[in-house]
């Protein structure tokens, strides 16, 4: 059970001690990746230092990392809220675990078959299926709505008869806004398509439950939530064995290791093993799965309370627009992304840089999205992450600097 409050967590975060001219640097680019902890450098070292082989060896440290293997997935799968941790592959990252996904979909589709994407998605959920429309395969666009949500009434005309795959993110990365698995699941169950949920965005910052949601896909990356870079994949239990997936003869052919191409980055996977632990420290009730549901319930609380700090003060700078949903909607992360009049989003973010506050401007590769909205011309959007780790005091200084330079643009 944790007695700790979640505000202490700064000092496990060794990265979160260095400063830039006197000040401690503000690491608000938690979308693009957040810090490590320490017990996850320790999980990596750790193989290094003594556990350092291939799998299935037979001999001591061989079976250290078959052992290893077998409790990252395990781990995984709780952090999903998946049956088991054969449901879980690991890769390098998700987008080429996305890519290598749609080679093997697409085996076993048609000519006229349809795949349904989003403008609001980030590229690696977007690139590997829009490929197909080489071999024949319909690829169909949901539009968003021209304050960056999606359009659910676009998306319920997209998905028909033809559809094979629903391929949508959780959470936009670019905006902060969470979408509506219910009805994705829902549609596609209408049409028996399959369904595929990026949730490398919201990973961080809600439970997972890809049973409860009737999930046939989920992809998901370890350096979002803490850990080291990984890409994660879930099929749904025989689903994967079913596919015709790029593979060497001479591998497993049986999942989870039928999508694995080559030899694992075991240091890194121990380290998302760490990671998952770590968020587990936070949380209380028996199981593992229990701690993290209630550890990423306490930690969005927090996140939500410092964004949503951040979000009330940006708002009243003149000059500045915020893109995605307030603070008082559901469908909302904790990131907010903004454009402020007279200056390009990139000055914005050099200037605030210079300043020890690291946030990112751009597209984000949600780049769909960004020339949607007509926001190309502009630079894309100024975006602030918040993650557990993140402060009030963070967020009223990055308010304060924005609107300081709100001053001098007009």
């Amino acid at each position: 059970m944790s007695t700790r409050s979640i505000s202490s967590c700064r000092s496990d975060f060794p990265a979160l001690q260095r400063s830039h001219q006197g000040r401690p640097l503000a690491y608000l680019d938690g979308p693009a990746g957040s810090q490590v902890p320490q017990v996850v450098i320790d999980a990596v070292s750790e193989v290094y230092l003594g556990k350092n082989s291939n799998t299935h060896g037979s001999f001591p440290v061989g079976h250290d990392t078959d052992r290893l293997m077998e409790s990252a997935r395990e781990k995984v799968a709780a952090f999903l809220g998946a049956a088991s941790g054969d449901t879980i592959s690991f890769g390098p990252s998700m987008t080429g675990l996305a890519f290598s996904l749609s080679r093997a979909l697409a085996r076993g589709w048609s000519a006229g078959d349809e795949v349904v994407i989003t403008a609001l998605d980030h590229e690696a959920n977007r690139a590997p299926w829009l490929r197909l429309a080489d071999e024949g395969i319909v690829v169909r666009e949901v539009a968003i709505r021209p304050d960056g949500s999606l359009d659910t009434e676009d998306l319920a005309t997209k998905v028909g008869p033809r559809t094979r795959l629903l391929a949508i993110g959780a959470a936009s990365n670019a905006m902060g806004w969470v979408n509506d698995l219910v009805l994705a699941r829902r549609l596609t169950d209408a049409v028996g398509a399959r369904l595929l949920v990026d949730a490398v965005h919201s990973a961080p910052h809600f439970s997972l439950d890809v049973e409860g949601l009737d999930l046939d896909f989920l992809l998901c990356s370890a350096y979002k939530f803490y850990g080291p870079h990984v890409g994660i994949l879930y099929c749904r239990p025989g689903l994967l064995d079913q596919l015709d997936t790029d593979r060497l003869r001479t591998q497993s052919q049986e999942a989870p290791h039928r999508c694995e191409l080559g030899t694992q980055n075991h240091a890194a996977i121990n380290g998302v093993a760490a990671a998952i632990d770590y968020l587990a420290s936070w949380g209380e009730g028996e199981t593992l799965r229990m701690r993290l549901m209630s550890a990423l319930s306490s930690i969005g609380r927090q996140e939500r309370e410092v964004a949503s700090q951040y979000y009330r003060a940006v708002q009243e700078i003149p000059g500045v627009r915020i893109w995605g949903p307030d603070f008082s909607s559901s469908h909302r992360a904790p990131t907010v992304s903004l454009t402020l009049d007279g200056m390009p989003a990139a000055d914005l973010a050099a200037r605030l840089g210079d300043m020890g506050i690291q946030v990112w401007s751009g597209h984000f590769y949600a780049i769909r999205a960004i020339e949607a909205l007509g926001l190309e011309g502009q630079g894309g959007l100024l975006r602030a992450g918040f993650l557990m780790y993140n402060t009030e005091e963070e967020a009223e200084r990055l308010s304060q600097a924005i609107s300081d330079l709100a001053t001098t643009a007009r």
